[in-house]
């Protein structure tokens, strides 16, 4: 009997040890989930038709949005600890998301002018691009004079919007139509209802080469089309996007990833 006793005391402590450790464990592991939960979270607001910067990818079975500026965000956001959550959005809505605080900031091939300096502010500049005049194949258009009398189409809120604009005013009977998105903007002048579209070159360079009977000559540079990311004016994550973008460089990881997607 009292070895029987022995036995069953025996295995109560076991039962209650063993109880202890699954508590623990428990205890443990919803400790280190909700502290995963905390993890700060920025959300970036992008207009995701600009490839090779920010375009939808569905070749994985699924809508993912990829590009250079993903990447670089991926990265400055792993530099300084933080979660990344990507919003897709009309580009002249960029700016208005961020002043309302509907985003953290704004990647997506902007240009940092003095008009848009006065609502937001920007980081060190990541990359110089140049503008290119995008036409059909055989109309061979160098240069914005090239442009009088034809129907030119930009993004909405763009950088490029702003130069063909201005351009127009010296240049007799050019029209210039803004569009929300640069495939419309191509399809525009596929289909003839426009003569030319202002664009980025190494975005221009992804639908001149995809069979569409495309030609592109680049503009001289302005020294206008540099890019870099907008933040709400005052935001205390400025000074460590900065440091993130510098390292980027310093690294020769920017180099690898503008080779990633640029040299496809």
């Amino acid at each position: 009997m009292k070895r029987n006793g022995s036995w069953v005391t025996n295995a109560l402590v076991l039962v209650v040890l063993v109880s202890a450790l699954v508590g623990c464990a428990e205890q443990k592991e919803k400790g280190q989930t909700e502290k995963a939960s905390t993890k700060e979270k920025l959300v970036m607001a992008t207009s995701a038709d600009y490839p090779p910067y920010e375009f939808h990818d569905t070749s994985g079975g699924k809508d993912e949005i990829v590009g250079l500026d993903v990447d670089i965000a991926t990265y400055i956001a792993k530099e300084i600890g933080v979660d990344l959550e990507i919003k897709d959005m009309d580009f002249n809505g960029l700016l208005p998301s961020l002043q309302a605080n509907r985003a953290d900031f704004v990647m997506a091939g902007m240009t940092p002018t003095e008009e848009r300096k006065k609502s937001v502010a920007f980081t060190d500049t990541y990359y110089e691009a140049k503008n290119t005049i995008v036409a059909k194949a055989g109309s061979h258009l160098t240069k914005m004079e090239d442009l009088a009398g034809k129907n030119v189409v930009v993004q909405l809120g763009s950088t490029q919007q702003t130069t063909v604009e201005e351009a127009a005013k010296q240049i007799k009977d050019m029209k210039v139509t803004p569009l929300n998105k640069i495939g419309d903007l191509v399809q525009e002048v596929i289909t003839g209802r426009a003569q030319a579209a202002i664009i980025e070159d190494t975005v221009a360079k992804g639908y001149v080469v995809s069979g569409n009977h495309l030609e592109m000559n680049p503009l001289p540079d302005n020294g206008e089309n540099a890019y870099a990311i907008a933040l709400p004016i005052g935001s205390p994550n400025a000074e460590k996007f900065n440091q993130a973008i510098k390292k980027l460089k310093e690294s020769g990881e920017l180099d690898k990833l503008t080779k990633k997607w640029f040299d496809k």
